[in-house]
């Protein structure tokens, strides 16, 4: 039964991972700046972690139960069989806590977690999938998860890129995520090295190139360490990479491997592997560019909506959402994905026009600050909510 129109709406939000990614700091955002005389939150996460604490250290309620989540690594036979009895339980839990708690709207935060959909209709409340993901590659089982998410009231897409794939559906709509309420900062570039363990460089010799993100084999940290051996970059000692980021658990074997390619093109020693970095803000201070390298189409990263924002130059893969963030030549670079030879092209002549990468980082910074603002998200979010959730609930 939904509350009455004058006391908040509880919405559910079922999450995939409790990380602090891209993702989860829009649920963070999301989550935090509802307006409380409207909406109330209350969120299921599939285990503890880092985006736990920040939830409740925000006042809100968070749950930790196991959920049915689709990973690239699950899509075999066995995989789809494990999922599907963990989406069943994941309907019956959640539906009891729907019902128990008298939640008014269900709001998945990813595409690849199943569990509130079934829960939704199970207890008769309208359900909001987000839609996070660009599925290349996935085009056999594509058909049948497009069916399943358009059977949500809403789905939000992240870029015009994510809602191309719906083909038109009116349910698809376009909402680009939302910058933290509070920006990232970059860092002072001499204390951010120093926090990062990087020799001092008071002269300005030194361009450092930071990559940000899960290491996977699509976010495109190879083709970074690739490009650093490109015959553009090779010679260049005076160019460093940051790796900043980790594989999730289970997927160790994509670090190795990247150390491993390092080791391989003779570039180790310009690598640096930094792990998940909660200060953000030193990483993008102690970076004079900022490489979104992705080889398969990245729907919207997050990582290069906060550098631009922060004032970074942001060289990107020509793909996916990156052209809805970056302009070429105007607010970034844009180039040829999997390419590492255009990449380190790109790199070499940024290096040394340090003029021409300021002014690209300023021009990203303004208009990605107005265009992203965390108010255009909330706005956006809340007005599914009122269309999807109306007076008279239904699904």
């Amino acid at each position: 039964m939904n509350a009455p129109s004058s006391a908040p709406r509880t919405v559910l939000y079922v999450h995939s991972s409790a990380g602090r990614y891209g993702a989860d700091r829009q649920l963070l955002l999301m989550a935090t700046a509802l307006d409380p005389g409207r909406y109330r939150p209350l969120v299921v996460l599939p285990q503890a972690g880092e985006l736990a604490g920040d939830l409740r250290a925000a006042g809100v309620e968070v749950q930790v139960r196991p959920l049915a989540v689709l990973r690239r690594a699950l899509m075999n036979p066995r995989g789809l069989a494990r999922v599907t009895s963990a989406w069943a339980a994941d309907a019956r839990a959640l539906s009891t806590l729907i019902r128990a708690r008298g939640v008014d709207l269900v709001h998945t935060n990813t595409s690849v977690t199943l569990g509130g959909a079934a829960a939704a209709r199970l207890a008769g409340v309208p359900h909001v999938w987000h839609v996070r993901e660009i599925f290349t590659g996935f085009e056999r089982a594509w058909p049948a998860l497009r069916r399943l998410l358009l059977t949500a009231a809403a789905v939000p897409c992240v870029s015009e890129a994510t809602r191309a794939q719906f083909a038109g559906a009116p349910a698809a709509v376009l909402l680009h995520d939302g910058l933290p309420l509070v920006p990232v900062t970059r860092a002072p570039r001499a204390a951010a090295r120093e926090a990062l363990g990087l020799a001092a460089d008071p002269a300005g010799q030194e361009t450092v190139v930071a990559v940000l993100g899960r290491v996977s084999a699509w976010k495109g940290q190879a083709v970074v360490v690739r490009a650093l051996a490109d015959r553009a970059l090779a010679g260049r000692g005076d160019v460093r990479v940051l790796v900043a980021g980790a594989p999730w658990p289970g997927e160790e074997h994509h670090e190795r491997a990247l150390h491993g390619l390092a080791q391989q093109l003779g570039v180790a020693g310009r690598v640096h592997h930094l792990g998940f970095r909660p200060d953000v803000g030193n990483v993008l201070g102690a970076a004079d560019i900022v490489a979104v390298p992705s080889t398969a189409p990245d729907p919207l990263p997050n990582a290069a909506i906060e550098a631009a924002a922060a004032g970074c130059c942001v060289v990107a893969a020509d793909h996916g959402g990156l052209p809805e963030i970056l302009r070429d030549g105007v607010s970034g670079r844009l180039v040829a994905p999997g390419d590492p030879a255009a990449l380190a092209q790109a790199l070499a002549g940024l290096t040394d026009d340090p003029e021409h990468r300021a002014r690209l980082g300023a021009a990203a910074q303004a208009d990605v600050s107005a265009r992203f603002a965390p108010s255009r998200l909330i706005d956006g979010v809340q007005a599914l909510y009122d269309s999807s959730a109306g007076d008279g609930g239904g699904v």
